[in-house]
């Protein structure tokens, strides 16, 4: 860690992150030999099975992003098989702003999820990241204890169809509102915006509409499926382009969905930590079956 830093620098002090699913966050505030301090951001996976793979695509992402208009964290270094440190880890720059979970203002910040989701889609690698995966199967997925089997098992067959056909965009994967940093300061006349989009981990190629689906799902089970049905709108009122057809839309809207119904409890978690006590596992579930309801509706 230390060699990473410029000469008569040291750390001060290290607070932890909180928010994350898949790696141990932690702020280094570094003590510079003019007295000043300056923060670096230190990103361990303890648990992961894919880690190396993660710091991989983490670190390349960051170091396409650099002098973009994409508000990324800067890449300092990264030990993707912890040859250097006691885990695999990446340090990058420190971002200004916070993570926004809360329903009051959610109007405001959704146009703001959209544009800068279409930005992202926008940038042209010159290296592009691998295909994306597909993170559930048809025979994969969990019912909630309740939901209507009918409905579910409608969207279930679904997925089982082939993907549609797409075209390729740059894609986060993992865009939604615990990967975004706010500056809600009250005193700004302009309103909130974004400073920071994080966690590159699981950066890939593939259809816009999966982005949009994955953020869609997230906004669903933080703040009700209406939200969630809100945001392809939100999106395409950006300039984003997606699916023609509605039922390749809804292909995509599916498969993200039924996603989350294998990890509900790992979602929730997180959530309640960062302070909305009333998501419980079981008040996911209830919204993920409510938001899958609604998209098979939708269809008519």
């Amino acid at each position: 860690m230390s060699r990473h830093l410029e000469p008569g620098e040291r750390i001060v002090r290290t607070e932890a992150l909180h928010g994350g699913t898949t790696a141990e966050m932690r702020r280094l505030t570094i003590g510079r030999r003019d007295g000043g301090t300056r923060d670096l951001v230190l990103r361990t996976f303890v648990d992961m099975v894919h880690a190396e793979d993660g710091l991989n695509r983490e670190a390349g992402a960051l170091t396409l992003l650099t002098g973009t208009a994409v508000p990324a964290p800067g890449l300092v270094a990264v030990d993707p098989t912890a040859a250097h440190c006691e885990y695999p880890s990446l340090l990058m720059t420190h971002l200004a702003g916070r993570t926004v979970l809360d329903d009051e203002g959610l109007e405001t910040r959704v146009p703001l999820l959209a544009r800068q989701l279409v930005a992202i889609h926008a940038f042209r690698p010159a290296e592009r990241p691998r295909e994306y995966v597909a993170w559930t199967t048809a025979d994969t997925v969990v019912t909630p204890k309740g939901a209507d089997p009918a409905a579910w098992a409608a969207a279930i067959d679904v997925i089982r169809r082939p993907a549609p056909p797409y075209e390729g965009r740059f894609l986060h994967r993992d865009f939604h509102p615990g990967n975004v940093l706010f500056d809600v300061l009250t005193s700004r006349p302009a309103g909130p915006r974004i400073t920071g989009v994080v966690d590159w981990a699981a950066t890939s190629w593939g259809p816009a509409d999966l982005d949009v689906a994955h953020c869609s799902t997230n906004l669903a089970l933080l703040h009700g499926p209406v939200w969630g049905l809100r945001f392809a709108e939100a999106y395409e009122e950006a300039g984003g382009v997606l699916a023609a057809a509605a039922s390749e839309r809804l292909y995509w809207q599916v498969r993200d969905g039924l996603a989350f119904s294998e990890e509900v409890r790992l979602v929730a978690r997180p959530w309640r930590e960062a302070g909305r006590t009333e998501l419980t596992t079981r008040a996911v579930e209830e919204r993920l079956d409510a938001y899958v309801t609604a998209l098979m509706d939708a269809l008519g």
